[in-house]
């Protein structure tokens, strides 16, 4: 046996249920429920670009999924399985043993068994690609174009604490340890919404992950659904471990931050007592944070009436 396939059969090769066709064929095989169509989301991680050389291998192995989870929940759609595409300048069998051990254990968590992909060497670096599979109904798929005017605008989880944590680690903000402990794990280990997000198909409307930062990827859906926004600034969930930051830096993280794995999302205002009741069934925080309007901005607004300045953008991937 090749050394790939040694280092594939030792690290990423676990039993996957029975009616699917896993490692080990040129193809995967996965089945569909009826009624069903498949939602396809694939990203990559660079060493350097979307993760720190020294990270700690099981976080990464988790994060890693977690970002294409993210996606598959902005659909409102059930995983199914996923690929893994894995290059590296050598064969670490330490890091590659907490790797697959971080990035199985959130496989089994969420149901997403891996069933295929591919490991070679790199010229320079970790390059991760995964490719995640899920299913929806697609009458009830949540899709950017859906926003109506008059819609609560809602968010899940808390904000600015991985964009807080990136900032500490880039050294762009003043070292602070305690602070740093806090947020790391909203940057390393995020936790998409997924049973939540699938309970929302046939509830809400429009719906992303907000992974670029919230008003940018808000920004997505008033585009595709040609509309404006208007938020309520202090109904923000701001993550508590800001709250003793200067507000420049509380609002640029809560408004601009990255790494944000949650959910924004629109409903009719007749749902908000349906998604209140889903939230708490499944364990999220769900925060109303204003309302689509019929305009094409967006506005930001304390509860004083004052307009915060909007960032000029969010993370872009060819800065």
């Amino acid at each position: 046996m090749g050394y790939e396939f040694d280092l594939i059969a030792r690290y990423f090769s676990r039993p996957v249920p029975a009616r699917f066709l896993g490692v080990g064929d040129d193809c995967a095989l996965l089945p569909l429920d009826a009624g069903q169509q498949m939602a396809v989301s694939t990203d990559l991680l660079i060493e350097g670009r979307h993760f720190f050389p020294d990270v700690d291998p099981r976080a990464l192995g988790h994060k890693a999924l977690a970002v294409n989870l993210s996606d598959l929940a902005a659909m409102g759609a059930q995983p199914l399985a996923c690929v893994l595409g894995v290059a590296l300048p050598h064969v670490d069998h330490p890091w590659l043993g907490a790797f697959a051990e971080g990035f199985y254990a959130l496989a089994d968590k969420a149901a997403c068994p891996l069933v295929g992909g591919d490991t070679t060497r790199s010229v320079s670096g970790i390059t991760l690609s995964i490719t995640v599979f899920g299913q929806v109904d697609p009458a009830k798929a949540l899709r950017r174009a859906a926003a109506r005017s008059g819609d609560d605008i809602w968010v899940t989880g808390c904000l600015g604490a991985a964009d807080v944590a990136l900032r500490l680690l880039q050294q762009t903000l003043p070292a602070d340890p305690a602070l740093l402990a806090a947020t790391r794990h909203a940057l390393e280990r995020p936790e998409p919404p997924l049973k939540f997000a699938q309970s929302l198909a046939g509830v809400a409307h429009a719906a992303l992950d907000i992974s670029d930062g919230l008003l940018q990827d808000l920004g997505h859906i008033l585009a595709a659904s040609r509309c404006g926004a208007e938020l309520l600034y202090d109904a923000l969930p701001v993550c508590p471990a800001l709250k003793g930051l200067p507000d420049a830096v509380q609002e640029a993280a809560v408004l601009g931050g990255g790494d944000v794995y949650e959910l924004c999302f629109t409903a009719s205002v007749a749902q908000r007592e349906t998604i209140s009741a889903l939230a708490r069934q499944a364990g999220v925080a769900a925060t109303r944070i204003g309302s689509i309007t019929a305009g094409r901005d967006i506005i930001v607004e304390r509860a004083d009436g004052s307009r915060v300045a909007v960032p000029s953008g969010g993370f872009e991937h060819f800065d």
